[in-house]
């Protein structure tokens, strides 16, 4: 079947989780996003876990004919899964198809401002700036760049005011959470604040709530936040234009 493709379809590229809350929150984040957009088609693929697939989303785009699709991977940083495999995936699409991956989301000022959303939702306000360390706790990654992001990211944070904010991660790579938090408490924060920085539960977000247990206030994951949802609309429309955070083409015909 031949269908009129005004725009390129959006496939959003999660990682999958055995936890469910990891899928319910994408989920709920598209929702977001096709509520902000409500012309763009949006799909969703898994890597890993959860159904549909990657490959599957891409098949039925293919049989119901569409031409031209723009994958954006929901991670914060470019490690193994946007380097690696997710480009891997997509050169695997029916030849039909004309593939481009955006950037991923981080680093950008609207992740911030959701990480503050998170904060304040979470008991702190404005005022509580100044005197406030925060712990800005990352999933981890082996890969140098994506750690060195999120050090970048933390000192850029810094700068908006609060008393402290030092990077942590869960996994592969140190410090802990826990031992961000103690290292605020003895730089004299007169509270510490622990801002997971993940889209989803699961897993790694859990150890870092558990890191969080000395912590004064812990926030939620950015999870379906608006701010979110304008940063996925962003790498998409930058992929369109093909501007300069966009996009390695896939070809596939």
């Amino acid at each position: 079947m031949n269908v009129r493709q005004v725009s390129p379809v959006l496939v959003v590229i999660a990682h999958g989780s055995r936890d469910p809350r990891h899928a319910a929150t994408v989920h709920a984040l598209v929702r977001r996003v096709r509520s902000l957009r409500p012309g763009l088609r949006v799909e969703t693929g898994f890597l890993d876990f959860n159904i549909p697939s990657v490959p599957a989303v891409l098949e039925s785009l293919a049989a119901e004919g569409v031409r031209d699709v723009v994958a954006l991977p929901l991670l914060l940083t470019r490690a193994f899964h946007a380097k690696a495999d997710i480009p891997a995936v997509l050169r695997e699409a029916p030849r039909r198809l004309r593939v481009r991956q955006t950037e991923v989301l981080g680093p950008s000022p609207l992740l911030l401002s959701a990480l503050e959303r998170r904060l304040y939702e979470a008991g702190l306000t404005p005022a509580d700036k100044a005197s406030t360390g925060v712990v800005l706790a990352s999933a981890g990654s082996t890969d140098p760049e994506a750690i060195a992001v999120i050090g970048d990211v933390a000192r850029q944070w810094r700068e908006t005011g609060w008393r402290a904010v030092r990077p942590a991660f869960a996994s592969a790579a140190l410090p802990r959470t826990e031992d961000a938090v103690r290292e605020l408490r003895a730089l004299g924060c007169e509270r510490v604040a622990v801002a997971p920085y993940v889209l989803a539960p699961g897993f790694l977000p859990d150890r870092i709530a558990r890191g969080a247990a000395q912590a004064d206030v812990l926030a939620d994951v950015l999870g379906a936040s608006p701010e979110v949802a304008r940063v996925v609309l962003g790498r998409y429309a930058e992929a369109v234009a093909g501007g300069p955070a966009a996009l390695r083409p896939v070809l596939s015909a």
